[in-house]
């Protein structure tokens, strides 16, 4: 099978007449590769329908297009086009004909273009996709994932027809079970020659056989045949060992068609005494919530995006991530696996009762299975993969016909894929949001889960574990085999209690308790893991982990005003800087012994704040500010040791014991003083560790460093380019902001120019953008081969510039 890039030379434009461009003239088609997103760079609305949800983004209709040649060569094979998403209700046409329409907009999907096709001569194919109302977060629009073009022989290997499960695994050998789906679409019997090889990372071939196989033209066959692999390496986040299966069919001397699988061999084991056991070892799930945006670019997936989303996410201490609220991208399973991250996979945030007005619960009950298909099939071959949620806090979870839902979707997956685990991310308030909502007063309440979460403080425990709860969520915890609790962890012993043989996950959890939610973890052997919201900060639901100040007029609403941006709720921002929070969660994982700084800001010094229980304190890792010597400023310093000196320019502010005010967490209250701080902390065994921060000079450079070398040119890379304002230490104040404008020169384009900044109104798509704590991000896509300049330039400093050759 010929499997080539389908994403050069199309266009795309907005469709006028919907969503407010009633009467408008049809914009002019915009030249664009794919991936692409195509709302990131409209103008936001702060008056938009669409509000805080999306970042203040408005929806959209857009139409795209693509002219291509088709040879006579074709009109012999078999030809199909495979989209990764398309965001959402996509409507396929070829050469003007209806060839195919896919609601889901994270579902991949294939559309057999043959039927339509006009062989020798140029071919259309046009692509509709629109967004609107319909989710509770930033989707993007558009072909957002990426294209290929398939060209195979009548007598092929079905798409995604490769499948490979390694569960018969000891020291001395593993055997590799693989089944091929093979295809016929000529109208004679065709009898050919399967042939499998398996070759471990170093390229040697350490296993293979062959069969014959003969397919009737119509009727998919499945060839299985067992490998034995001898002394396996075993796939595991420590040691993330990857074979690769090589299949090829053939007549005769022709070779019809090849299949390359990348695979792990790996076992899962799963009780409530032993919780989660990885080739018989037990692991903890480290986890993170992500959503699919990927910050600057917005909506678009490109390999080299999710691969530094997935590296950087690991090196902050994460063992897994879970895709929230729907399919992990195809790239992002490839990082996963190469990286060794574990992955809960989502399904969906909506089943047959919408959150949103034209959500997918619209056309769910009709596209179900065959979205459940598209998640199956992708995942299969993955072993990164080792739970596939099949909802995120969905109304029907506590009621009955709400559990033939969950026992539907769960055994739809144990049919198709017997070797891993189901779980599902209950809510308990919005599994009994219809009870809840009977017995509250005329009027009152909020009609937003998330407020009234953040709302309750310790009655959400109380509800969580009530009887209410327990009984309505009891059919749907069956049916699984983990119970995903999101912000239920009071449910824990409990679970432990009333369904002893129960294995429990923390679906999704409010991070500013990591400290009392891993102690909790480590000590129930029934839960296995926590998966924070969230690991990696998104756009849209706008400023729900905000700190804000009451003095300044500014509350704690769940939704912050426009130009709030990203929800600022993530361990690292958008732009994969850490947060200092995430350096909070090191510790309390047991992953880091070296002191943290963390000082709040001092020009909010005394002023009360206000935060919802998904954020975290208003700090950052520095010792640079813009407030007058002497001014009183609160220093935190995280460590897992029991004492703490603080030393501000020599002298000791004092000591305090770790623990009073939060585990893992000592405070002073004392004064800023340009120069440096610093940090001593003492273990019981009277080992001492530091950590320090200094004031940065007042001359600054403008610095550019790209995060690697080099680059591929090709459409899956990207150049990652950071930039910093910083002294000749290389320390970066974060109390001073200045505007930097990129220019490319050389096969390259700026795709992507932005900050962590939670709060801007500034363009993605701009060359310029104001620094935030100092910090701004470019992102180039290599065009071609040579060496790229990433020249960077702002008011009165000398420019800087780095160099990436793409090839």
């Amino acid at each position: 099978m010929i499997r080539e890039s389908f994403t050069s030379g199309w266009t795309v434009r907005r469709r006028p007449g919907l969503f407010g461009t009633l009467g408008a003239p049809a914009e002019p088609p915009l030249e664009v590769a794919l991936p692409h997103d195509a709302v990131r760079d409209l103008a936001r609305d702060p008056d938009g329908a669409e509000g805080g949800a999306t970042g203040y983004h408005p929806g959209g209709a857009f139409t795209y297009e693509k002219t291509f040649d088709v040879p006579e060569a074709w009109r012999e094979r078999v030809v199909t086009l495979e989209f990764e998403g398309v965001y959402r209700d996509a409507v396929v046409l070829i050469n003007g004909d209806f060839a195919a329409q896919r609601p889901n907009g994270y579902a991949g999907f294939a559309v057999r273009a043959d039927p339509f096709l006009r062989y020798g001569q140029p071919n259309t194919v046009t692509v509709e996709a629109r967004a609107h109302l319909d989710s509770r977060w930033y989707t993007g629009a558009g072909i957002y994932r990426p294209v290929h073009l398939l060209v195979a022989d009548p007598v092929h290997v079905a798409l995604d027809g490769v499948r490979v499960v390694t569960r018969d695994v000891d020291a001395e050998r593993a055997v590799v079970e693989v089944g091929a789906r093979l295809e016929n679409e000529t109208r004679t019997a065709a009898t050919v020659r399967l042939s499998t090889r398996v070759l471990d990372a170093d390229g040697a071939v350490v296993a293979e056989s062959t069969v014959p196989v003969t397919v009737l033209p119509g009727e998919p066959a499945t060839a299985r045949l067992r490998l034995p692999v001898p002394a396996p390496r075993l796939w595991s986040p420590d040691s993330p060992d990857l074979y690769r299966l090589e299949t090829t069919i053939a007549r005769g001397a022709d070779v019809l068609d090849t299949e390359s699988t990348t695979f792990g061999i790996r076992t899962l084991q799963l009780d409530a005494e032993h919780g989660l056991r990885l080739n018989g070892e037990p692991v903890l799930l480290r986890g993170a919530c992500v959503h699919h945006d990927n910050g600057p670019l917005g909506a678009v997936s490109v390999a080299r995006a999710e691969e530094r989303r997935i590296a950087l996410l690991k090196g902050a201490g994460f063992n897994a991530v879970r895709s929230a609220h729907n399919p992990l991208a195809r790239s992002a399973l490839d990082a996963c696996d190469r990286l060794g991250v574990l992955v809960m996979d989502e399904l969906t945030d909506v089943w047959t009762k919408g959150k949103t007005d034209f959500d997918a619960a619209l056309t769910f009950a009709e596209w179900w299975e065959r979205d459940v298909e598209a998640m199956v099939a992708k995942d299969a071959n993955h072993p990164s993969v080792v739970l596939y949620s099949i909802g995120n806090e969905v109304f029907e979870a506590g009621s009955g016909i709400g559990s033939a839902w969950g026992r539907r979707l769960a055994e739809k997956i144990r049919e198709l894929d017997p070797t891993r685990y189901v779980t599902n991310g209950i809510n308990a308030m919005v599994a009994t949001a219809d009870k809840l909502a009977a017995m509250a007063p005329p009027g009152g309440g909020t009609t937003d889960v998330n407020a009234a979460m953040a709302s309750m403080g310790d009655m959400l425990a109380a509800l969580a574990t009530s009887d209410l709860v327990t009984d309505a969520i009891e059919e749907s915890a069956g049916v699984l085999d983990v119970l995903g609790l999101n912000y239920g962890d009071a449910r824990y012993a409990l679970e432990a209690e009333r369904y002893p043989h129960r294995v429990v996950v923390g679906s999704e959890t409010f991070p500013s308790h990591i400290d009392a939610l891993w102690e909790a973890v480590t000590r129930h052997g029934h839960v296995i893991g926590d998966f924070t919201w969230t690991g990696w900060d998104y756009l849209g639901e706008s400023g729900i982990g905000r700190v804000s100040y009451v003095e300044d007029g500014d509350g704690p609403a769940m939704s912050g005003p426009y130009p709030y941006l990203t929800a600022h709720a993530g361990d690292l921002d958008i732009t994969g800087v850490r947060r200092t929070i995430s350096y909070y969660r090191e510790i309390v994982f047991g992953l880091r012994r070296e002191p943290y700084l963390a000082v709040h800001r001092p020009q909010h010094h005394g002023k009360t704040p206000g935060s919802t229980p998904w954020g975290w304190s208003d700090s950052a890792a520095s010792w640079t500010w813009d407030v007058p010597a002497g001014s009183p400023v609160t220093v935190d310093v995280y460590t897992p040791d029991a004492q703490v000196e603080l030393v501000v320019n020599g002298r000791s502010v004092g000591t305090a014991q770790v623990g009073e005010v939060k585990p893992f967490l000592a405070r002073f209250e004392t004064v800023y003083e340009p120069g440096d701080v610093v940090a001593v902390t003492t273990a019981p065994d009277g080992t001492t560790r530091r950590a320090r921060l200094r004031t940065a000079d007042a001359e600054l450079r403008l610095v550019a460093t790209a995060e690697r070398p080099a680059v591929r040119a090709a459409d899956d890379d990207l150049a990652y380019v950071a930039l910093a304002l910083a002294d000749e230490h290389g320390t970066v104040p974060t109390d001073r902001d200045v505007p930097v404008t990129v220019e490319v020169e050389g096969p390259g384009r700026l795709v992507a120019l932005g900050t962590g900044n939670p709060s801007t109104a500034e363009r993605f798509d701009a060359a310029t953008c104001t620094t935030y704590e100092g910090r701004a991000l470019a992102v180039v896509r290599p065009t071609g081969p040579g060496e790229i300049v990433v020249r960077v330039s702002t008011p009165g400093l000398a420019d800087g510039d780095a160099r990436v050759v793409s090839g």
